[in-house]
């Protein structure tokens, strides 16, 4: 199996798949939370620290994406401004690809995930300029 170290090897992987692919894709937004301190400022003016907040989400099968670029294009339209997207797959059954109705729910999983703080590392992650991020 391929490993997955940038966008183009996450689509090929979901290709070698046995069944069909949907993917999941919710992006995030990183910002200040109000009660900052001032140490919080100048780590998040590095580049690191921040509160994540889930700003918009869509999901798509494996052969409507392209490439990152086309992606981050096609976000650009909603008018919404982000800096990370968490990426998920559900898989088909028996040949059938999942629909956009059985990705509504692993969304919403997801998003909520994001606001209340849990667990991102089972997600893959990618900034906006496609690099793949890692969260511990």
């Amino acid at each position: 199996m391929t490993e997955i170290t940038d966008y183009k090897s996450l689509l090929a992987v979901g290709e070698q798949q046995s069944e069909p692919q949907r993917f999941l894709f919710v992006f995030l937004q990183v910002s200040l939370p109000d009660d900052h301190k001032d140490e919080d400022k100048e780590r998040f003016h590095s580049g690191k620290g921040g509160m994540l907040q889930a700003i918009m989400c869509v999901d798509k099968d494996l052969d409507e994406l392209t490439n990152f670029e086309d992606l981050v294009t096609e976000s650009k339209q909603m008018e919404q401004q982000w800096d990370i997207v968490l990426i998920a797959c559900l898989s088909g059954i028996n040949g059938m690809h999942p629909t956009p109705e059985q990705a509504e729910e692993p969304l919403k999983i997801i998003f909520q995930t994001v606001q209340n703080g849990g667990d991102l590392s089972k997600y893959l992650a990618f900034d906006k300029e496609g690099g793949l991020l890692h969260f511990s």
